[in-house]
């Protein structure tokens, strides 16, 4: 199982220097949206530049314009970029299309999605590597979390990231349903010794 750090906030110096105490414990290092949309592709470069052999995710959530949004993040370092799985199929697809060519990969970002299983199914044919399935904060609606698991993962192969409310007091029961990855930010950036939190579920998912 992957672990991917997300760090979505403002200030890009402190996201790169969290980023140096957990990078030996992550597989992915994601660029989140809120240092995308203050400080741009700079940020993705900056990423890359400081840790030039991690896999670096834009989280971008290409709506519009994927073939010269896709292009734009490649050539800042970008490995993987997220596209919106409620935009048109003719966006991912491009979107994809892209991405193959400049040799990088495409994680379809499940939140707006009118339909979980037609995503879920389409997404292959598409193009996509891999789905980001986010865990509702939700109490009630954390109820359904298994049901729109299966309609995820009874539709598609695609490796499946699960992000959102994974904590220590969560994270055995989103292991238990074997999902490829885990998305994982707060618990980890914010936490008092971040390094020792990313330790922790790094060690875990490298055991599952």
């Amino acid at each position: 199982m992957k672990l991917q750090i997300s760090f979505d906030m403002p200030d890009l110096d402190k996201a790169l220097a969290i980023a140096t105490l957990v990078a030996p414990h992550a597989d992915v290092l994601e660029v989140g949206t809120l240092l995308i949309y203050l400080h741009g592709v700079k940020a993705v470069t900056a990423f890359k530049n400081a840790f030039p052999k991690k896999t670096i995710l834009a989280d971008c959530k290409i709506a519009d314009r994927a073939k010269e949004a896709v292009t734009h993040f490649a050539q800042a370092g970008a490995d993987w970029v997220t596209v919106m799985a409620g935009t048109g199929k003719d966006v991912i697809h491009a979107a994809c299309s892209t991405a193959e060519n400049l040799n990088i990969k495409v994680m379809l970002d499940l939140i707006d999605a009118s339909s979980l299983g037609q995503s879920a199914l389409e997404a292959k044919n598409l193009g996509v590597n891999a789905l980001l399935f986010h865990q509702p904060y939700d109490e009630q609606e954390s109820l359904t979390f298994l049901d729109k698991w299966d309609m995820i993962k009874g539709n598609t192969d695609v490796p499946v990231f699960i992000s959102a409310k994974i904590r220590r007091d969560t994270i055995e029961e989103i292991i238990n349903i074997k999902p490829y990855g885990l998305a994982i930010g707060k618990s980890i950036v914010e936490a008092e010794n971040p390094a020792q939190e990313a330790q922790y579920f790094y060690d875990l998912c490298s055991k599952n």
